[in-house]
């Protein structure tokens, strides 16, 4: 029996990762210009599609030249963190993002964060601000489906360690008890704006549970645990 494969395109009646050959022949047949390629797997499959044709082409030439030449590795990005793709668990999607919060007290100040998994290069930050990790943890979800939204970037996936935070993103609703009041309110206008986000938009990023305790500390995490 014949393996599944995956289906990139780049350039087609509509774009994306299809997982039969017939919906992939529908999207680039008669048209012209058409750029597509099929994949072993999901993952290589997304990852070339949010990566772009262009970039996947260079990508894939240069590789075929590092290959040619023995003894030769790329250099490392010295601006990137300990969580690159090199350290990641072999079952992590690498083209996602991962977020997390911190709070130093529950409630106190209160920060969360985003980052790009391949690189682990931090991509958005936000705070600190009065409030609770649970409530960080929603909105840093929010904040990155916006902004892979923004960036056409509809179906990379993002990880978070949180159920809670990942349970009211899907209920559209922070289900908080954090009183609301003067040190609270600038919080809960932010509260406020992503739960209008989500029931104004949609979106098909995959939210995944990072399994901490088979995996380690979430990449996004600030390493203030003790």
């Amino acid at each position: 029996m014949a393996k599944q494969k995956f289906y990139v395109v780049w350039n087609g009646a509509e774009k994306g990762v299809y997982t039969t050959w017939e919906a992939c022949k529908q999207a680039v047949e008669g048209f012209s210009g058409a750029k597509y390629q099929a994949f072993k797997t999901a993952e290589e499959a997304h990852a070339a599609y949010e990566m772009g044709y262009e970039a996947f082409r260079e990508k894939a030439k240069n590789a075929e030249e590092i290959n040619k030449s023995k003894g030769n590795t790329p250099p490392s990005n010295a601006t990137s963190s300990p969580s690159t793709s090199s350290t990641l668990p072999p079952a992590a999607i690498n083209e996602s993002i991962a977020v997390d919060a911190a709070c130093s007290g529950n409630p106190g100040k209160m920060e969360y964060r985003g980052v790009y998994l391949r690189t682990g290069k931090e991509i958005f930050h936000y705070g600190p601000l009065w409030g609770t990790n649970n409530i960080g943890e929603f909105l840093a979800i929010v904040h990155g489906l916006a902004l892979l939204k923004q960036k056409g970037l509809n179906t990379m996936p993002i990880y978070s360690d949180s159920v809670n935070a990942q349970l009211w993103v899907k209920r559209k609703k922070c289900k908080t008890t954090l009183e609301r009041n003067e040190k609270s309110e600038g919080l809960y206008q932010l509260i406020e704006r992503a739960e209008n986000w989500l029931k104004n938009n949609t979106y098909q990023n995959p939210i995944i549970k990072w399994p901490t305790e088979e995996w380690g500390e979430i990449p996004a995490d600030f390493g203030r645990k003790r």
